[in-house]
């Protein structure tokens, strides 16, 4: 009798996690970012409870019955995401921030770039951050758009 065929599947875990930012372009003058950031360049910051949902993907482990172990995935958010962002002003605490703008998208290749380091190679498959119920970004690892 042949072996089964192996089989794909993906699994997701949310955290959530407060911060505050201030959108402001170190490119731009203070005129140009209040026009392009309006509210959201408050010399103040404003803050976010972020909800990020990692999804990673792989073949179904026939002995384990698992992609990858929860467990794991955990402990991997937890040091990817919650320690460098949970209660943190972005722009100051977080030495990423410090040259780049601190939008949802930029905070999701961050999540990316720090998750790629930890789980096993190629399982990474999908980063989505909620700064808040109608604004998402996804990001699948994806560096530019090719021209076609």
């Amino acid at each position: 009798m042949a072996p089964p065929a192996a089989r794909l599947a993906r699994i997701s875990r949310a955290v959530t996690f407060s911060a505050c930012h201030r959108l402001h372009s170190k490119s731009l003058s203070d005129e140009e970012n209040l026009k392009l950031f309006g509210k959201c360049n408050n010399p103040n910051g404003h803050g976010h409870n972020y909800k990020v949902v990692v999804t990673v993907r792989g073949e179904i482990d026939p002995v384990s019955g698992m992609v990858l172990n929860l467990t794991d995935l955990k402990e991997y958010m937890q040091e990817a995401i919650m320690e460098p962002l949970d209660h943190k002003n972005l722009d100051k605490d977080v030495p990423y921030f410090a040259e780049v703008v601190s939008t949802t998208e930029n905070v999701a290749v961050f999540i990316w770039e720090n998750l790629k380091k930890l789980l096993p190679v190629g399982t990474l498959y999908k980063v989505k951050v909620y700064e808040t119920d109608q604004n998402i970004v996804v990001y699948k690892g994806e560096e530019t758009i090719s021209e076609k």
